[in-house]
């Protein structure tokens, strides 16, 4: 039972097909293959958050940071070592990855830094003016609505 039918979804309400899109890949994905380079997602406050990748081994000019239609895409390619090395041991993986991040709404990345092997990607929230909520003040006058009935207006 690992299949959710989200037609439901689709036939009452517009506008929400990312989310259901959303929602199936990520119960079709394969989790277990995909758990390189190891990952921290941190919460900075309400509107600020950092993505953390371990990439040690990893410089600059290996890695790629992209973001297109919601989704950060990190990208790493080993460049071709020249000098073959003979190892008695290998645990530091050199492997070439790519890791993916859908955002939210309105989430926009403001920098990336890469020390001691962690690749730090800074993200932050910015709502819009126009959607944020607004608080309408409620007028003092000492008007009042009066109604006047038909004799007092000809009057």
């Amino acid at each position: 039972m690992n299949s959710i039918d989200f037609t439901p979804l689709y036939r009452s309400s517009v506008g929400f097909d990312r989310l259901a899109s959303l929602l199936d890949s990520a119960l079709h994905n394969d989790h277990t293959s995909n758990t390189y380079p190891p990952y921290n997602i941190e919460v900075i406050d309400d509107n600020r958050y950092t993505i953390s990748l371990a990439v040690a081994g990893f410089s600059r000019e290996d890695l790629d940071i992209k973001m297109e239609q919601g989704v950060l895409t990190v990208k790493g390619k080993k460049a071709e070592e020249k000098a073959e090395r003979k190892y008695l041991y290998q645990g530091i993986a050199n492997r070439s990855f790519e890791r993916r991040f859908n955002l939210a709404d309105f989430v926009e990345v403001t920098g990336a830094e890469l020390d001691n092997g962690l690749l730090t990607i800074n993200l932050v929230r910015e709502i819009p003016e126009a959607m944020k909520p607004k608080t309408i003040a409620i007028n003092a006058a000492n008007k009042v609505l009066e109604h006047k009935t038909a004799k007092e207006k000809v009057a």
